[in-house]
């Protein structure tokens, strides 16, 4: 098939470090700080959609209608984290068509036995390597040529080790699938191992607090990594800050003090676009 968009960034920019998303606004800051591209991850949109952990509760359709919202509100290209595609290989074909339908430009595809888990929780397990290439056949097939960037997540490494976490990656590169993830490694020694012996392009996955050490992009990129990839960065920063100004709120009944921690009402109006709105009702006389 053709390069994708991913593919285009990775040859202009090299190793890059890219941050998670959640929402439509969340979108809107990631590409105003300047990221080619941004990952909507399904432990974020489980979190602040339905509340919930990462725990295989988020349907498909509430996660194509979140990444439908996400695509259209910026113009970076989006990668969705599909989880296991939501059930068989048949499932999976439909999954990756209504992700492009979504406008999102590829997807991370992983081999636990659903429910599944997050990464970097315990108790994980993963289908037969077979069961997951057709998977991974599935999605390359679905994708019939178009502009769409499949990631082969694994999560074999903490259930059955490095040699079956890398057979799983190689064959689904074989089977088509444009970059390989073998999630949670434990250590800058099973990093290593990683980015040499997984088929290039290689994805790092930072989750601060998380199993795998949090290492600077160049020494990723040193170790073998392309994608390197941040994805509850902003989503526990939001937290943080959110937990922080409500508290503030409840105890004085007052956000004063809190001025230089929020973004105006000038400047939040500016990130989605108010006056670009004011103007086009303007050009159809509804200004």
């Amino acid at each position: 098939m053709s390069q994708t968009r991913i593919h285009r960034i990775l040859e202009e920019v090299g190793p890059t470090a890219f941050a998670g998303v959640y929402d439509a606004l969340s979108a809107k800051l990631a590409q105003q700080a300047g990221f080619p591209l941004a990952f909507v991850s399904g432990y974020s949109v489980a979190a602040t959609s339905i509340g919930e952990p990462d725990l295989g509760l988020l349907t498909q359709t509430e996660m194509i209608n979140r990444a439908r919202c996400i695509c259209g509100s910026v113009s970076i290209p989006v990668i969705v984290d599909a989880d296991t595609g939501y059930g068989n290989p048949l499932n999976v074909f439909r999954t990756v068509g209504e992700l492009i339908g979504a406008g999102a430009a590829g997807c991370f595809l992983e081999d636990q036995v659903w429910p599944k888990r997050c990464g970097h929780m315990r108790g994980k397990r993963v289908v037969d390597r077979v069961e997951y290439l057709h998977k991974i056949r599935a999605a390359v097939e679905a994708r019939a040529g178009r502009d769409f960037f499949i990631v082969a997540r694994t999560d074999a490494l903490a259930v059955h080790g490095m040699e079956e976490a890398v057979a799983r990656v190689v064959g689904a590169r074989e089977a088509g699938a444009d970059a390989s993830f073998i999630e949670a490694p434990s250590s800058v020694e099973e990093l290593a191992t990683i980015g040499r012996r997984a088929p290039a392009p290689n994805v790092a996955n930072m989750i601060e607090g998380g199993r795998t050490p949090v290492l600077p992009r160049a020494e990723l990129a040193q170790l073998g990594f392309h994608l390197i990839l941040y994805p509850l960065a902003g989503l526990f920063a939001a937290s943080r800050s959110l937990a922080r100004t409500y508290a503030k709120l409840r105890q004085d009944g007052s956000t004063a003090g809190l001025e230089d921690q929020l973004m105006s009402f000038e400047e939040f109006n500016a990130l989605i676009g108010v006056e670009e709105k004011y103007r086009l009702a303007e050009r159809f006389g509804a200004g």
